[in-house]
């Protein structure tokens, strides 16, 4: 591996210094994999620590890079769209979903959701615990709220409280005729929980996805979704034959 240096590049050294290093990401480096330390990186290139970290905190920014505790610097996998478009509508769980259901649990949801839902909440709410992994690291979390009123035939089913329960519920989900989404989409930060689950520090920033099902003039069910803000990105428009969260 050469050494290139930059003592006579008029423009600031980590300007440059990050688009070396966006090249060499492309040209050297795979998905997930860990970079050289600093001192080796600083080394090769010519430059001093400090120019260096603020070269790898832009492309922090940008997405390219993931600082991960316990395993230091990797290339981040491509960014994924989350489609905030109105005119595709899919229950979760339907055919070509990329959610992966972990657990499901009778829960009393957020006051907030809990007002979305309204009177459907006079009963027990499911809640389904779902995560989105690509390139083998889970990008998104969500918890889906499902008033039983929305899915009755659960109470003739008999399963263990997880995955297999949560599955179940978007099953029953999926027989109801679906009228409609509404979706909102703000930049939050990482609750604890949340943060454990992405890999992330509580408090890192994160975009929450608000989606409300609906179905038979009401409420069906609310969805909290929340992406990593690094690697993820909001796609617009309607791509026919897309799945409805794009791989870029």
């Amino acid at each position: 591996m050469g050494t290139t240096r930059l003592e006579t590049v008029p423009e600031p050294k980590y300007r440059h210094l990050k688009t070396v290093l966006s090249e060499a990401l492309d040209s050297e480096f795979a998905v997930g994999e860990i970079l050289p330390n600093e001192r080796e990186l600083a080394a090769r290139f010519g430059v001093a620590r400090a120019t260096l970290r603020q070269a790898l905190e832009q492309l922090e920014l940008e997405g390219r890079l993931q600082r991960r505790r316990g395993v230091g610097t990797t290339v981040a996998p491509p960014r994924v769209g989350v489609d905030v478009n109105p005119v595709r509508h899919s229950w979760p769980g339907a055919p070509g979903d990329a959610w992966q259901t972990e657990d499901c649990e009778e829960t009393a949801p957020p006051a907030a959701v809990a007002r979305t839902l309204g009177a459907d909440t006079d009963g027990p709410v499911y809640a389904v615990h779902r995560v989105r992994m690509t390139h083998g690291q889970a990008v998104a979390t969500e918890t889906l709220y499902v008033p039983a009123a929305s899915v009755p035939g659960m109470s003739g089913i008999e399963t263990e409280a997880g995955a297999a329960r949560g599955r179940a519920v978007l099953r029953e989900l999926n027989r109801l005729e679906l009228g409609g989404q509404e979706r909102a989409v703000e930049l939050g930060s990482a609750r604890a929980e949340d943060a454990r689950r992405l890999d992330r520090l509580p408090g890192a920033p994160v975009l929450v996805v608000t989606t409300r099902y609906l179905a038979a003039g009401g409420t069906a069910a609310v969805a909290l979704s929340t992406y990593r803000a690094d690697t993820c990105r909001l796609t617009f428009g309607d791509f026919a034959g897309a799945s409805p969260l794009l791989a870029s």
